[in-house]
């Protein structure tokens, strides 16, 4: 009987350890020891190739702010041209378009737009019969120009006064045609070339709709792209942790400075209480500061410029917005860290503007939160991740997030399947020891996709490369999360790829548990039986 006695102890004991050997090196999580994740993107700060539905209804949508344009002269075969890229005056006198020749736009209407040139100066203009220059360094300043078009690209350019701008004879852009042109080769029309359309986030969104329409558009999206629901199916396939990309706007909702559009605050909150009924974190990721941090519609960009780093009244205002953000989350049990930048771009944020960014916003989550994480975004734009390391940022908690995508780079365009799963073992896991060994923040990957530049990629080889990042990213400290939870591009949908088995995810920790605890009643039953076999 003692002998049988022990035994059921020693089965006991070695079920338990099976249970339980995930201890939390996170604190705070159920059932894992490290963030697994997925990221809440195209929610509450909009992607519109997430949901490229969004925008179906903006009148003249191929004209949002940010679109790049060019304008020839039809008459004189010649490109519009800012001299030096801005400055000085305009001139209609190129054979070829380059930067010089390309317009930012920015939407005062469907029709009205102000013009921008790449050095960031507006165009403006006195006046009927003005030459038109690009002198103007604030919005403020420059000229709104009524573009009618026709079918065919065909473009006249008005004033807001009425006069009609031509391509003079002495190569300038001239505000003062007689009359109203046709749309033969006349002095006043001009081809216009879309050079690129590529911007399509909150700021465009917005602007594009005004704000009634937008503001139903933006409800109906946020009520329903995420919904208790998901979290549901996020907690029954193992996911403990959601990224939630909030805007800077955030802070001033319900009505935050136009465009943009409040509601997000609301379903912010909704997300938390959603979390905490299914024993889930909270991320909370500022994926858009004020000005932008790295020009793209992810950041909510106007026009594609990065103006966050060269400006204090946005940093400042982007610290208050963390301690908004730490004010009113820090208490919340489902709040697991509050990051603090998504993806600053290496091109256009120094360091010596983003350290002292960090270390003021580690210091303002640590008025709110002793334990709450503060995670901080490596620079995109291959930046080395270690340069955050020895940045010093805070001495406790803190996380550094590293974006991991086989994706958007030259180098990873004619590798095969086989070669990207042998990068994610050699090259990422080599980095990710490295980082981990670093004695310093703890390493979370903070995106990541089962997608991949292979065109004729199997099933089977989206399994392996999925396996392969789920593999080696365990190993990062911190934990990883998916982007995103759903995207009309399948492959980057975590439901699609977990309904669609392209992703070969494990267990559920409530799932994990009950496995233990029939192993634990099998090798009981082994223990107490073997002495009669």
């Amino acid at each position: 009987m003692e002998l049988v006695s022990s035994k059921w102890v020693f089965a006991f004991s070695i079920s338990c350890w099976v249970i339980f050997s995930g201890a939390y090196a996170v604190d705070g999580l159920r059932g894992d020891s490290k963030v697994r994740g997925v990221n809440l993107g195209g929610w509450l700060v909009v992607e519109g190739w997430i949901k490229p539905s969004l925008f179906d209804g903006i009148p003249n949508g191929d004209m949002l702010d940010g679109t790049e344009v060019q304008f020839r002269s039809l008459t004189m075969q010649k490109y519009v041209s800012a001299e030096n890229g801005g400055g000085m005056g305009i001139t209609v006198d190129r054979d070829a378009a380059s930067s010089w020749e390309t317009f930012r736009l920015w939407r005062v209407s469907a029709s009205e737009f102000k013009l921008r040139t790449s050095l960031g100066q507006f165009l403006s203009c006195d006046g009927e019969q003005c030459a038109i220059s690009a002198t103007a360094n604030s919005s403020s300043e420059a000229e709104i120009f009524y573009i009618e078009r026709n079918n065919n690209n065909r473009v006249h350019l008005k004033l807001s006064g009425g006069a009609y701008v031509q391509a003079s004879v002495q190569n300038q852009l001239t505000a003062d045609y007689t009359g109203k042109p046709g749309w033969d080769d006349n002095a006043a029309t001009f081809e216009m070339v879309i050079v690129a359309n590529n911007l399509h986030g909150d700021f465009q969104l917005a602007n594009g709709y005004g704000h009634n329409q937008a503001k139903e558009v933006l409800k109906k999206h946020r009520n329903k792209f995420i919904t208790m629901e998901d979290f549901r199916f996020l907690y029954r396939h193992g996911i403990n942790t959601v990224r939630i990309p909030v805007g800077w706007w955030i802070a001033f909702d319900p009505d935050p400075p136009a465009p943009f559009v409040g509601g997000s605050l609301e379903a912010l909150d909704n997300a938390f209480s959603w979390a905490q009924a299914y024993s889930i974190k909270c991320i909370i990721d500022l994926h858009a500061a004020p000005g932008s941090q790295n020009g793209m519609e992810h950041s909510a960009s106007r026009d594609g410029t990065t103006g966050w780093p060269t400006s204090q009244d946005y940093i400042s205002q982007t610290l208050d917005v963390i301690e908004f953000l730490a004010s009113r989350y820090a208490r919340h049990p489902a709040l697991l860290g509050i990051e603090l930048l998504n993806e600053p771009s290496a091109a256009s944020v120094p360091m010596d503007v983003l350290i002292p960014y960090y270390k003021q916003g580690y210091q303002i989550v640590r008025k709110y939160s002793s334990t709450a994480y503060v995670i901080i975004c490596q620079r995109i734009g291959n930046a080395d991740p270690l340069e955050l390391y020895q940045a010093n940022i805070g001495s406790h908690n803190v996380v550094v997030d590293l974006h991991y995508y086989n994706l958007f780079d030259t180098f990873f365009v004619n590798m095969s399947s086989v070669d990207n799963i042998q990068f994610i073992y050699s090259s990422r896991e080599a980095q990710l020891q490295a980082l981990n060994g670093a004695n310093g923040p703890l390493v979370f990957i903070g995106e990541w996709v089962n997608e991949w530049n292979v065109t004729s990629g199997s099933q089977s080889d989206y399994q392996n490369f999925g396996k392969a990042q789920l593999e080696v990213y365990d190993a990062a400290s911190f934990g990883w999360a998916y982007w995103t939870l759903k995207n009309e591009r399948k492959h980057w949908d975590f439901e699609w790829n977990i309904r669609n088995n392209y992703l070969p995810f494990g267990s559920s920790p409530s799932k994990q548990i009950f496995s233990s605890l029939v192993l634990l009643g099998l090798v009981s039953v082994w223990i107490i039986l073997h002495p009669f076999l």
